[in-house]
């Protein structure tokens, strides 16, 4: 098997920076979506769980901005992935 030039280590470095990345932002997501959130004093629950019963109005947008920044997370967190499989997928034909 040929050594791997400069810059194929570059490339493989690049793939698990963003393989790394993607797991990471995917689990930080997940955390922020059990993270409770509240307001003025009344606990609202998490966007993964809300409060059970009826919740003031104020916690709807709370609610709402927690998953919002939850799915965003998550979302680079699979775009991530996606391009890190997508550099590993280009690498490998180029090598055939």
């Amino acid at each position: 098997m040929p050594a791997e030039s400069g810059v194929g280590k570059v490339v493989s470095t690049m793939n698990k920076i963003l393989a790394i990345a993607g797991v990471a932002l995917l689990l930080g997501g997940l955390a922020l979506g059990f993270r409770s959130v509240s307001t003025a004093g009344t606990d609202c629950g998490s966007a993964f769980q809300p409060a059970r019963g009826i919740t003031p109005m104020a916690c709807d947008g709370r609610l709402n901005n927690s998953a919002t920044l939850v799915a965003v997370v998550m979302i680079a967190g699979a775009l991530c992935l996606v391009a890190a499989f997508v550099v590993k997928v280009v690498r490998d034909r180029s090598h055939v």
